[in-house]
C-alpha cells in the first residue's frame, strides 16, 4: 500500500531524512518547508512521488494550501510528521518575550492548527495517524530550555488528548521524544534576552556550553531515527509515545524514576485531601 506523507521542516535534519527514507520505501511524501530550496531539489529527484510544498507552519494560508494541495496531488494525507521546531535558549527571566511567543507559535499552535487542518480528511476517511515530534526535553526539562519544554509539554499533552478521542474513528496520533541528533541544530540555536549574572552557573552554564559544541556531541543518527519513526508510524498498532536516542533514553528514565518516588512519597497527602468517603464516586 502507498502511503502518502505531509512532512514539516523537510528541508534539513530528521525531517528532510524522514523524507528521504519514505521516498525509498515506495511512499509519496509532501515535503514542505518555510524555503522550498532543498525541498524542491528533493522532489526533483521523486517527480511522481514527491511534491515540494512551501509552509510557514505560523501562515493559515500556508496550512490550508499545503493540505489542499497533498489532496489534489495524491489524494489526501495518510500520515502527517508535525517536526518543524525552533528553539531560544536562556533562563526563563532572561528570554525577550517575542522569542518565547514565537517558538510557541512553530512548535505548537503551527502543529496543533496543521493537525486540525488535516484531520477533516482522515475522518472521512476513517484512516491516518498524526506523528508529533516533541523532545526529550518534553519530559525532561533543563534550565535554559525551559519556554522549547513547555512548548513540547503542550505538544504532548495536546497529543495525549488527541490520540483518546481519534482512535475510536480508526486514526492513531503519536508522540515521538528524540534525544540529540546531528541535524545541525547547535548552529540554528541561539541565546535570547541578556544575560544575568545570578543564573551563571545554571543556564549561563548552558548559554557557555552553546558556543562548544560539536556534531560528536550529539549521538543520535537521523538517518537511524527516520527509519524508526517510518516502522513506528506504518505499525499495525502504532505506539503511543517513540523514544529515539540513548540520552533520550537515559534522561527521560531517570525523570520517570524521580516522578515515581515523589508520587509514592506524596500517596498519604494525596488521599488526605478528599472529602471523607468520596474517592467512590470520582468521575475520573
Amino acid at each position: 500500500m502507498t502511503r502518502t506523507w505531509l512532512i514539516t521542516g523537510a528541508s534539513r535534519g530528521l525531517g528532510k531524512a524522514l523524507a528521504e527514507h519514505v521516498l525509498a520505501r515506495g511512499d509519496q511524501v509532501v515535503a514542505t518547508a518555510s524555503s522550498t530550496l532543498a525541498t524542491t531539489e528533493l522532489a526533483g529527484r521523486h517527480p511522481r512521488t514527491a511534491l515540494a510544498c512551501k509552509l510557514d507552519i505560523t501562515d493559515a494560508d500556508d496550512r490550508v494550501a499545503a493540505v489542499r494541495a497533498a489532496e489534489e496531488r495524491f489524494g489526501g494525507i495518510d500520515i502527517l510528521v508535525n517536526n518543524a521546531g525552533i528553539d531560544f535558549i536562556g533562563a526563563l527571566e532572561e528570554q525577550e518575550e517575542s522569542d518565547y511567543r514565537r517558538l510557541f507559535e512553530v512548535n505548537f499552535f503551527g502543529a496543533v492548527a496543521l493537525t486540525r487542518a488535516a484531520l477533516p480528511g482522515m475522518r472521512r476517511r476513517r484512516s491516518g495517524v498524526v506523528v508529533n515530534v516533541s523532545s526529550m526535553d518534553g519530559l525532561a526539562s533543563l534550565p535554559a530550555n525551559g519556554y522549547y519544554s513547555a512548548s513540547k509539554f503542550a505538544l504532548e499533552g495536546f497529543t495525549e488528548a488527541l490520540w483518546q478521542e481519534i482512535e475510536p474513528l480508526g486514526l492513531h496520533a503519536m508522540i515521538i521524544q528524540p534525544g540529540s541528533f546531528r541535524t545541525g541544530i547547535e548552529d540554528r540555536t541561539r541565546a535570547s534576552g541578556t544575560a544575568i549574572e545570578d543564573y551563571a552557573a545554571t543556564a549561563g552554564a548552558f548559554r557557555r556550553m552553546m558556543g562548544s559544541l560539536t556534531p560528536e556531541m550529539f549521538p543520535g543518527d537521523p538517518e537511524r531515527a527516520a527509519a524508526a519513526v517510518y516502522e513506528a508510524a506504518t505499525a499495525s498498532h502504532p505506539r503511543h509515545w517513540v523514544v529515539l536516542g540513548s540520552d533520550a533514553q537515559r534522561r527521560i528514565g531517570t525523570k520517570l524514576d524521580l516522578l515515581r518516588a515523589e508520587f509514592e512519597a506524596g500517596k498519604d497527602v494525596a488521599f488526605s485531601t478528599d472529602f471523607p468517603g468520596s474517592a467512590d464516586n470520582a468521575v475520573l
